[in-house]
């Protein structure tokens, strides 16, 4: 799109969702942007409607009598605006259909097949299984595992260039004997993006250009020591776009409508995380969880990251983006899923009373038959958001294993590194973490806000100083592909009307006895209030600080507890309030709760009522 951004004043963006399909509206008030309304309606890709424009216009037409302005005209969109007509540029995100499922396959697990798997999640990708040649299935399995899942693309990558060319020509093998067929559109060649060792292009070629519709990209490891995903995930988003997009019924129509390239709904929030990251110099990790997948999106510094080189997108990013989907961890359609891995008693630790558990089962059930309800009594209410901690907890276990730094790296290690077990270098650093970010129904809708605080505070477990937010109405993916043409709009319009801020954490973390002190605080607000005392360990204080608000923050740990300038170190730090307040959480990591059922009750109902997360009758 070639409009410049200064003559943007009215923006009309969708997200075509799997059951919903959302609208915002943003225009240039007063020298700012800001979202005016939002409207929705049901998305309109299955039967009997078969049209994704058709809930595309329905929803537009909720905003237009939202906001008085008049947008569609015989089934189009009005572009440019005209006074109290027509918006200036129509852009979109989606995942209905099921979103982008794709497989990807490597040589080596660890090495370049994971690369790839970081190519395919970081582009917006539901990656339904990883094919590599040391995985320990007979080809047989393999080949009819690719005949079974019937993905939208493959992403075929392996060896460094100029390296051995056998193994990967093993894998096109592999996948031509399976001749895949696309889960969209008949009568088309699937398309399979390759992305490894140079040498192998041609043998690649031979084996696979009469079956698929081949693409070729630069290798995502051309070397070992580095990771060269842009051109992959170039490909992925073009070919998302020219094939999938395109046989799923509507979308022809709806991509001529749009201002720039439709993106996977995923793909879109993850840009916008990553780009208000790089903007602000701050490390981030957020989650969405929804009713079938839990996505968690982390941008952290790169430790690698070296000033005194050009810092570049392939060998020298001063941050690293990862996404991880955890497809099997969700609140309705995969809510039993989630009781199944992590067991009743993790699921029942979080819960303030005694529950039957026949009866919970039954409402598990009940759910998956009934995804779309919401909880009427409030002791479903806790339990459901009891059941959501788990999820969210597993989630962010499989984010930390995956976003680690490269493995397959020669390094020059310590005496002491040379004999620590911890061979995972998790790139996720909880105590240099600046914001966590939480979104989906269960975080944004909470009934209080500090049920959505408490929640991330239970299951991601920060420590050290952090600000908690929830995206507001979940307009995280039509932020990041205006991100992609007005940055000011998307960055404006992300912190004044997308986050709503709960407030911040301060957790010490340290080993204490119950009721002995972490550390002396000292809080000061703008007006003048000071709120000082200690945090005894296993002990939760808030102190109300509104949304723009800032207080200033001196903290002494005790002798063997960090804040995060080291044990017993002193900290000053501004901090930020929100509609939940400042929290201190003394509770130390990991969290324990007491192993006899009347003392966990009372140590829950004691964290509960501190944070005034439920009503005080709800936990008699």
């Amino acid at each position: 799109m070639d409009k410049n951004p200064e003559d943007i004043k009215v923006i009309l963006a969708t997200d075509c969702g799997s059951t919903t399909t959302k609208a915002i509206l943003i225009t240039l008030r007063d020298g700012e942007y800001r979202l005016v309304v939002r409207g929705e309606a049901p998305t309109t890709v299955e039967a009997p409607f078969e049209d994704v424009t058709m809930g595309v216009l329905n929803a537009v037409t909720e905003v237009s009598e939202l906001a008085n302005r008049t947008f569609v005209e015989n089934d189009q969109i009005i572009r440019p605006s005209k006074g109290d007509v027509g918006t200036d540029i129509y852009i979109s995100t989606s995942s209905a259909g099921g979103g982008l499922q794709m497989m990807v396959a490597g040589v080596v697990r660890t090495m370049t097949a994971k690369s790839a798997e970081n190519a395919a999640l970081g582009a917006g990708a539901i990656v339904m299984d990883v094919i590599a040649s040391n995985d320990k299935r007979p080809p047989h399995e393999q080949i009819e595992r690719i005949r079974q899942l019937r993905p939208d693309m493959i992403l075929l990558s392996g060896g460094i260039d100029g390296g051995t060319v056998t193994h990967v020509v093993e894998l096109a093998e592999l996948i031509s004997a399976a001749d895949p067929k696309p889960r969209l559109g008949i009568g088309y060649h699937l398309p399979v993006i390759y992305a490894g060792n140079i040498e192998a292009r041609k043998n690649v070629s031979d084996i696979l250009e009469k079956k698929v519709d081949l693409r070729m990209v630069d290798n995502i490891r051309p070397v070992l020591e580095e990771e060269n995903l842009k051109p992959a995930r170039e490909m992925i988003h073009n070919l998302f776009m020219e094939h999938v997009m395109a046989q799923a019924p509507g979308y022809k129509k709806l991509m001529g409508w749009t201002d720039a390239p439709i993106m996977p709904t995923p793909g879109a929030v993850g840009l916008i995380m990553k780009r208000v990251a790089e903007e602000e110099g701050i490390q981030v990790i957020g989650v969405d969880i929804g009713g079938a997948t839990t996505d968690i999106f982390s941008v952290f510094r790169n430790p690698a990251f070296d000033p005194h080189k050009a810092e570049n997108e392939t060998d020298n990013p001063r941050t690293i983006f990862n996404r991880t989907v955890s497809a099997n961890l969700g609140m309705s359609y995969s809510i039993s899923n989630v009781f199944k891995e992590t067991g009743m008693a993790n699921v029942m630790r979080w819960v303030p009373f005694m529950m039957d558990e026949v009866e919970l089962r039954n409402q598990i059930k009940n759910k998956m038959i009934r995804p779309t309800t919401i909880p009427q009594a409030m002791s479903t209410l806790i339990f459901e958001q009891a059941i959501a901690r788990e999820a969210l907890r597993l989630a962010f276990i499989q984010h930390k294993n995956f976003a680690t730094t490269l493995e397959g790296i020669q390094k020059q290690r310590t005496i002491s590194e040379t004999f620590s077990q911890t061979e995972k270098n998790s790139l996720v650093n909880l105590m240099e973490l600046d914001i966590l970010i939480g979104s989906g129904g269960v975080l944004s809708h909470a009934p209080r806000r500090s049920q959505a605080a408490m929640m991330m505070l239970d299951s991601f477990q920060p420590f050290g100083i952090t600000r908690l937010a929830v995206d507001s109405i979940f307009m995280m993916p039509q932020l990041g592909v205006l991100s992609t043409i007005h940055p000011k709009a998307a960055s404006e319009v992300f912190h004044k009307d997308c986050l709503i801020y709960l407030g911040t954490s301060i957790v010490p973390i340290g080993v204490g006895k119950p009721g002995r002190s972490t550390g002396k605080y000292r809080i000061e607000t703008q007006s003048g209030e000071v709120h000082e005392g200690k945090l005894a360990f296993g002990d939760m204080k808030m102190f109300p600080l509104g949304v723009g608000e800032t207080a200033e923050l001196l903290f002494e740990p005790e002798h063997g507890f960090d804040l995060g300038a080291g044990k017993g170190k002193t900290v000053k730090k501004t901090i930020h309030g929100g509609v939940a307040g400042i929290i201190l959480d003394g509770r130390g990591r990991p969290i324990s709760l007491p192993a006899d059922n009347d003392e966990r009750i009372a140590t829950l109902k004691k964290w509960l009522l501190a944070l005034d997360v439920y009503p005080e009758d709800a936990l008699k």
